[in-house]
Order: C-alpha cells, then sequence, then structure tokens
C-alpha cells in the first residue's frame, strides 16, 4: 500500500495532460472556425461587390 500516492499522482499527471491537450485541441480548432468565417464572409463581401458578368457568348448560340 506505500505506492498508492504514487500511483495517484502518476494518474492525475495522465488526467491533467489528457485535459490540457484537450484544451488545445479546442482552442486551435476554434480560432480555425473564425478564420475560416472570416475567410468565408470576406470572399462573399467581394463577390457582392463585384458587377454580374455578362453571360458567355456560347450560351446565346
Amino acid at each position: 500500500m506505500t505506492h498508492l500516492p504514487f500511483i495517484i499522482a502518476a494518474y492525475a499527471v495522465f488526467v491533467v495532460v489528457l485535459a490540457a491537450d484537450a484544451l488545445g485541441t479546442y482552442l486551435r480548432l476554434r480560432a480555425a472556425r473564425r478564420l475560416a468565417l472570416q475567410r468565408q464572409h470576406r470572399l462573399q463581401a467581394r463577390d457582392k461587390t463585384r458587377p454580374a458578368a455578362p453571360l458567355a457568348t456560347e450560351l446565346s448560340r
């Protein structure tokens, strides 16, 4: 029974490292999602400012 505190400490360290990894992954995904939304909004705004292109001549033939 003298090893029990060491085993508990080892599991505690494992849980802390696992939680830190999960938190880091969550923050990375949140930042990537935010950047993707900004890119999408920027592209949509760029498309709205562009005048509509006339139909191609191949379509009228």
